[in-house]
This record gives C-alpha cells, sequence and structure tokens, in this order.
C-alpha cells in the first residue's frame, strides 16, 4: 500500500487537453522569398589538434567524506515506536529502499536503519539513533470481538492530501483476513495507501494491529459487478509481538483496567509515537 502518484498523469493530461481546445488557428503565413541553399558541402571539422575543443579526459573528482548522491523518495508509510529507537512498520513499506527517513511530529527527520524484516508476515523493525518518541503500549490480551471500536492513525497519500497524520475509526469486522487469513483482522476502518504499518488502536490506546492492506475494490467490482467498502485489514499484535520477539525487543503491555476513551483522546496517544516513512533510492 505505498503510495504511488498515478494521479499526475490524469491532471497533466486534463492540463494539456484544456490547452489544445483554447488553441486559436495559425494565421496564414506570407510568401516570402527562400534565401538560395549552398551548392558546396561545408569543410569537415579539423581532427584534434586544430580549431577542436579537447575533450576532458580525467573522471570527475570523488565525492568528499561524508558527501553522498541526492536520492529521491519514492514512495511513503507509516510506522510507529515499540521500543527505545525501535520502529515498527511493513515490510512492503521499506522493501528495495536505499534508505528510510522517518519524519517526527515535530518535524525532526531522523535516518533510520532496518534491523529485521519478515515477508511472510509483512514486518519490519527498523532503528534510529536517536529516540523517536514514546512507546505505544500493545494490547496484553490475545483476544479480539467483532465489533469493537477501532483507530487507524497514518499518513495516507502524502503529497495529495494533509501533510500531517489521518485518524479514522471502524470496527473490527471479521477474525481472519482475506482467504481466511488467520494473521490478520479485517477492519472497516478506512485506508488508503500510506497508511501501511501504522498502528490500529483500540479504544483504550492500546495497539491491536498494524495496517496492512485494502481489498482491490475495482478487481473485486470486475469480476462480481459489486464495489467492496470498507475491506481492510491490519497484521494481528500477537504476530507483531512474536516478530519483535524473535528479534529480542520486548513490548511495553497495557493495562487492562484502562478505561475506554473517545477517539480524538485515542488520537492524541498515537500522535506522538507514529512517523512519517519515506523510501529513497
Amino acid at each position: 500500500m505505498m503510495q504511488r502518484m498515478f494521479l499526475l498523469g490524469l491532471i497533466g493530461l486534463g492540463f494539456a487537453a484544456a490547452a489544445m481546445a483554447q488553441k486559436p488557428p495559425p494565421a496564414p503565413q506570407a510568401q516570402t522569398p527562400r534565401a538560395a541553399l549552398p551548392s558546396e558541402k561545408p569543410p569537415p571539422l579539423p581532427r584534434q589538434g586544430g580549431a577542436q575543443a579537447d575533450l576532458p579526459r580525467d573522471k570527475p573528482p570523488p565525492l568528499a567524506p561524508g558527501e553522498r548522491a541526492a536520492r529521491r523518495a519514492v514512495s511513503s508509510g507509516t510506522g510507529f515506536v515499540v521500543a527505545a529507537r525501535r520502529i515498527m512498520t511493513n515490510h512492503h513499506v521499506i522493501d528495495g529502499c536505499a534508505e528510510v527517513a522517518a519524519r517526527l511530529p515535530d518535524g525532526r527527520e531522523l535516518t533510520a536503519r532496518v534491523m529485521a524484516s519478515d515477508a511472510t508476515r509483512d514486518l519490519a523493525l527498523l532503528s534510529t539513533e536517536a529516540e523517536a518518541g514514546p512507546v505505544l503500549p500493545f494490547r496484553s490480551a490475545g483476544t479480539y470481538r467483532r465489533g469493537e471500536g477501532v483507530v487507524t492513525y497514518g499518513f495516507p497519500l502524502a503529497g495529495l492530501l494533509s501533510s500531517g497524520p489521518t485518524l479514522t475509526t471502524g470496527e473490527v469486522s471479521a477474525l481472519a483476513g482475506l482467504a481466511d487469513n488467520q494473521r490478520h483482522l479485517q477492519i472497516s476502518a478506512p485506508v488508503q495507501p500510506g497508511n501501511s504499518g501504522g498502528p490500529l488502536l483500540d479504544m483504550r490506546g492500546q495497539v491491536i494491529g498494524v495496517v496492512v492492506s485494502k481489498l482491490n475494490a475495482g478487481q473485486v467490482a470486475r469480476q462480481t459487478g459489486d464495489i467492496p467498502q470498507n475491506v481492510n485489514f491490519a497484521v494481528k499484535h500477537t504476530e507483531a509481538e512474536a516478530f519483535l520477539r524473535e528479534q529480542n525487543v520486548a513490548v511495553t503491555p497495557g493495562t487492562a483496567d484502562q478505561s475506554p476513551r473517545a477517539a480524538d483522546a485515542v488520537g492524541e496517544v498515537a500522535h506522538a509515537s507514529t512517523l512519517f516513512l519515506r523510501c529513497l533510492k
């Protein structure tokens, strides 16, 4: 679900079509006599050593120590703090990146290094040299209830929507994912490209999943003639905990007696710990 700027092609095409529609017809050109073409061929270029400028023979100088070629962002996603200087996201968010940049809520940017990645679970663990924010607690129990409220927090469609984080709400729809995938939850909270890797929180502000994907509505509509709505998925927090244990990272457990909160209060909990990730190549 990493963001691709496919809409740029539509915007550019619309602008070109409008410009062509408003273009006036060409004015008639006056007939002017053409200059006579030379009958002789021009002289050949002089060989090296004559008037021709010498081409450089030396290689360009190497980059100075600490200097590096500029990289460009090709996609983006979301991550969240799971331990001191440790960030969790999806494998597909960082797959193939030469470098990952993590933007903190205060606008500072840190370079994140990939410590571990699991393509099967679609999870990844990043490390930073400095603290990236407070640790988000994980739900202690490994159980879920259909219909329980959930909150997503992330950075969908960066560059098109708000540059800041976006909060959406919904419910747990099913206790398994596509094709009965037991690693996933199905949720109704709306998500878009760029939400990948963000936290899925319960109404106590505790992590119960990692947002990972959405159903391809266009493909389903072509096959069934019906457009599915709000069919989205998250990796269960039990899978995330197992992955972190394999990396010797202990999660912070939430308290079972924490009272439920309103969605805006859950968003305040997530805000300081949720990061905008850019994949650089």
